[in-house]
């Protein structure tokens, strides 16, 4: 069986360029942890926790006022990689290196920091406009803010959801794994339950919601052929390789940048069965064995044989 090349996704791992979940991981954890020193710097300097959330965290936070945002049009780009709580940060990195390397490993590393970015400029503009304007939540506009990764990580697992719902993992749990969309079930559950024990029913919920409308409109449209994420990406770059020679910029551009105009399909196909699916089961049956396979993916793997006898 004839099989193009399959462009394989780096796992996990410190100092991989290309894996964006690992770096958007690092980078959150990095200003978390750098938020925490300050804290303890004003603690030891008994200016107190009053002063640091007056000189750090309100130049921080996204504020629901639109005048304060005016005067700190910074806001948008640190609060998404802010945290202020541990189990804040925790919970929301487990579920970025769940859903971040499920989505990379089947859309590819291109799509991760888009979805992240602008799920979470969506989730401040949702959460902006329904505070702004919605008369009940008018009177907790003074004062109000959203932080953290939340609508990010929500845009990546409704985008996760929305590309491949019947993805499986944990294939030794259950036969034939779980899929997607019940790990995505699982994880609005508990976000539920998480606002309405914090009582943040409007500014919460307003800030996920925005994260998941981007999730499921980005990825639609990309499925369609188009990326919204390619001039996130071009900016990224232009911003990371500003130094480099022109001629290592070319050649890091065309590996690291998609085409403008992307194809209508985000991956080629063999048939009705997707390149990256038929490579992933070849990679397996190489690893584990033709016993490693579920009923599921046997039959995937027949038909792709089949179709693939068809076309000699």
């Amino acid at each position: 069986m004839q099989v193009a090349e399959k462009e394989r996704m780096p796992r996990l791992s410190l100092g991989e360029e290309r894996n964006m979940v690992t770096q958007l991981l690092l980078l959150n954890i990095t200003v978390f942890i750098l938020l925490f020193f300050i804290k303890i710097i004003y603690q030891m300097e008994n200016t107190g926790l009053a002063a640091f959330e007056r000189d750090i965290l309100t130049n921080t936070r996204f504020p629901a006022d639109p005048m304060v945002l005016l005067t700190k049009p910074w806001t948008p780009l640190t609060a998404m990689f802010a945290h202020t709580g541990f189990w804040d940060v925790f919970s929301n990195m487990v579920w970025l290196f769940c859903f971040g390397t499920l989505l990379q490993q089947t859309g590819g590393f291109r799509l991760i920091v888009p979805l992240y970015i602008l799920g979470s400029l969506c989730g401040m503009a949702f959460y902006l406009a329904g505070m702004n304007l919605a008369p009940v939540l008018q009177p907790s506009v003074a004062g109000g803010h959203v932080i953290g990764a939340g609508a990010g990580v929500m845009a990546i697992a409704i985008g996760l959801t929305t590309l491949a719902p019947r993805n499986r993992v944990f294939p030794l749990l259950l036969r034939g794994g779980i899929p997607v969309w019940v790990i995505t079930l699982i994880f609005l559950a508990l976000h539920a339950a998480d606002i309405y024990n914090s009582g943040s029913y409007a500014a919460t919920g307003l800030f996920l919601l925005g994260g998941a409308f981007m999730g499921f409109m980005f990825i639609a449209q990309y499925k369609k052929g188009r990326n919204w994420g390619a001039p996130v990406n071009k900016v990224i770059f232009s911003a990371g390789h500003i130094f480099h020679p022109k001629e290592q910029k070319e050649i890091l551009r065309e590996e690291y940048l998609e085409p403008s105009r992307p194809s209508a399909t985000p991956y080629q196909k063999i048939g009705t069965v997707p390149e990256h699916k038929l490579n992933e089961l070849l990679d397996k049956i190489s690893a584990q064995g033709m016993h490693s396979l579920s009923p599921e993916e046997r039959d995937t793997l027949l038909r792709a044989s089949r179709e693939n006898a068809e076309d000699f």
